[in-house]
């Protein structure tokens, strides 16, 4: 498939870049602007997170009726010029928490539109029947990305600053974007558009009490995000607070998380159809290993538990996406998927703003 293997390269290179930019901004806020506050950087994931909750009605809509290709060039020209202009702030030695915080939430409102767009596109691309297959694999480069540039980010910080690895960044948008302009649109797999443009979020709630298998789903996507899916403060603040250690080793225990979710993610695209008896075992490994990492006394012992937790967590996480895109109607998928966008941004950004509320008190 022509479409997806270039929409997968031009996406790898463009999650590299992304990886980078996360290790490089967590590390400029607890490293450089701060005094190792975990606070701080709680405080960047909520207002990055937390715009998909705010936005999802709107978004949703969106990715319903717009041409997705189109919406996604717009949306990663957008997020490349946040990252060349906060590049640009901290080369210049001007940059400041407060900058950082508002180019947090800038990110943020366009991940909102990018997000459910982004997902409903790769139907569109390979068609209903390899659904599942595509979302493994896309899972696959996404994770092997976060393997490669955390890695990368955290030498390039050592060596030429953070400042950088924004610039950096900002420059590998341009292979998603080369990528969405060069697809052949006559090989798509069109899905059907819905013809009412008032059916926003209500009617992707109305959509959903209907359907038991994606109540379930999300409900548990909402327990496992609010209470578990919030690695960047965790694994950050361990790095540095408990054992200790520098931008390469927050950059390794990063990287360790990867190589487990990669193994997840070829497992789940090596099984059938996705179903609710998978996902539940799954969201219960989850539990059970995220527990065992919690009493590593070593770093050693952390990374090789971070490793089993990233294949726990992308079982999870690619089955409930799979599942809840092929239990929906495609002219929904757009709404329904802003929905599971929020719920699985969002939860991460209240977990960043409860953070902030224990360390404050």
């Amino acid at each position: 498939m022509y479409n997806f293997r270039i929409w997968s390269a031009g996406a790898l290179v463009s999650n590299v870049g992304t990886w980078m930019q996360r290790i490089a901004q967590n590390w400029l806020v607890l490293s450089e602007l701060t005094n190792h506050s975990g606070t701080a950087v709680g405080v960047v994931m909520a207002l990055q997170f937390g715009p998909p909750i705010v936005l999802m009605s709107l978004a949703g809509r969106v990715a319903d009726h717009v041409d997705r290709r189109r919406l996604l060039i717009v949306t990663q020209s957008a997020l490349a010029l946040t990252a060349l202009g906060l590049g640009v702030l901290v080369l210049s030695g001007h940059v400041t928490l407060w900058q950082v915080y508002c180019f947090a939430g800038i990110m943020g409102c366009i991940t909102a539109f990018d997000s459910p767009a982004r997902q409903t596109f790769i139907a569109e691309l390979v068609g209903d029947e390899d659904l599942p297959n595509a979302i493994a694999l896309n899972s696959s480069l996404f994770n092997l990305a976060q393997l490669i540039g955390p890695a990368i980010g955290g030498v390039l910080i050592s060596i030429i600053g953070a400042g950088w690895v924004f610039i950096f960044n900002s420059a590998s948008f341009i292979a998603v974007i080369a990528s969405l302009m060069k697809m052949r649109v006559s090989e798509f797999h069109p899905m059907a558009r819905e013809r009412n443009p008032n059916g926003g979020f209500l009617a992707g709630l109305a959509y959903i009490r209907q359907k038991p298998e994606l109540i379930m789903a999300l409900v548990m996507l909402f327990i496992v995000g609010t209470y578990g899916l919030n690695f960047p403060v965790f694994i950050s603040t361990m790095s540095i607070t408990t054992f200790h250690g520098g931008a390469h080793l927050y950059g390794l225990l990063s990287s360790m998380m990867a190589i487990g979710s990669i193994v997840g993610a070829l497992h789940v695209a090596g099984r059938a159809t996705p179903n609710l008896s998978f996902l539940i075992l799954s969201a219960l490994g989850f539990g059970l290993v995220g527990s065992f990492a919690a009493l590593m006394p070593e770093a050693a012992l952390f990374g090789f538990a971070l490793v089993a937790l990233g294949a726990t967590t992308q079982m999870f996480t690619t089955t409930a996406n799979s599942l809840v895109q092929l239990s929906t109607d495609p002219s929904m998928r757009g709404r329904v998927m802003a929905i599971y966008m929020g719920i699985f941004l969002g939860c991460t950004g209240y977990r960043s703003w409860e953070t902030v509320a224990i360390s404050i008190n």
